[in-house]
């Protein structure tokens, strides 16, 4: 059994290139020189007299001892961060950096609103934002790389814990002569299937839609995918169908402009729920407790002025 013990510097290195895939990105990413950082991978390996990596001129290939190095560096990187978690949240609550990834689904429509009094109530927090798919925004929470992350429930996010902010009710939008244009709600049955606007497989508004809607044959037949709710707004605007939004865009004004129409689903189950979360068992529990506390409070706060 070796008595060298690796070192968080070298682990942060293995950590990078692997999520990288290519020594000068993952140098950068660590603020480095590419000498720097493989050598500091070298210098790991020849210590435990393993080959984590496998080096040619094209690519960069982990060997199986590699991938399961990596897998616990990112619990070890984790822990180690939480240790400085916990200093920090002995003190003053929600002072100093945390690190945040939101869905795109929630980022333009929800973070205009509730950041300025977010800065006003607390000037000394400064919050750094990451928009993500929520698959790829919960794996960042695992790895360590985000402290906690804004999403919509139901979506399975791993050993986390949440607090749910509010309810977001999910619409059906069309063109504004659509023949079909129910007076008030809409029931899930006349949703034409073949005329359906949805977004790409990784954003959990395609689930919270089709859930709504109860009808699982629409995400085989929806023949159009697009890239942000924006870009299915500007769809259906060109009369090529019809869409799901949730209410929060529309209150935002998405539809401003445009000859769209939006109305309710007639379903207990057209509606997502806007949450924060975090790592289970997080030193900072108490901390995102509070930041969901106060994120609330200005979303209610929002909803009363617009009223």
């Amino acid at each position: 059994m070796s008595s060298y013990l690796p070192t968080l510097k070298q682990l942060q290195y293995l950590v990078a290139l692997e999520e990288h895939g290519h020594f000068g990105r993952a140098a950068e990413a660590c603020y480095v020189t590419q000498s720097t950082l493989s050598a500091g991978i070298k210098e790991l390996e020849t210590l435990l007299d393993v080959m984590l990596v496998e080096r040619t001129r094209r690519v960069v290939r982990f060997t199986e001892l590699g991938k399961q190095m990596v897998e616990k560096s990112h619990r070890i990187l984790r822990e180690a961060e939480e240790l400085s978690d916990m200093a920090r949240s002995a003190g003053q609550p929600l002072v100093g950096d945390i690190r945040m990834s939101v869905i795109p689904t929630i980022a333009p429509f929800l973070l205009p609103k509730l950041l300025p009094q977010l800065r006003k109530d607390r000037p000394e927090l400064k919050l750094y934002l990451k928009e993500e798919t929520s698959q790829a925004a919960c794996d960042s929470l695992s790895h360590g790389y985000v402290d906690c992350v804004l999403l919509a429930q139901p979506f399975s996010c791993g050993d986390v814990e949440s607090e749910i902010l509010f309810d977001d009710e999910i619409f059906v939008a069309f063109p504004k002569d659509d023949p079909r244009d129910p007076p008030n709600i809409v029931d899930p049955a006349l949703i034409d299937d073949s005329r359906l606007l949805l977004l790409e497989d990784g954003h959990c508004l395609k689930d919270h839609g089709l859930a709504a809607c109860n009808r699982p044959e629409l995400r085989a037949s929806a023949r159009m995918l697009g890239t942000s709710l924006h870009t299915l707004v500007q769809m259906v605007d060109n009369g090529l169908g019809l869409t799901l939004l949730p209410k929060m865009a529309i209150d935002a004004g998405i539809l401003m402009h445009t000859d769209i129409l939006a109305r309710p689903i007639k379903s207990d189950r057209a509606v997502r729920n806007i949450a924060l979360v975090w790592r289970k068992n997080s030193p900072r529990k108490d901390e995102f407790k509070l930041l969901a506390e106060i994120m609330r409070q200005s979303q209610s706060w929002v909803m009363e002025k617009a009223a």
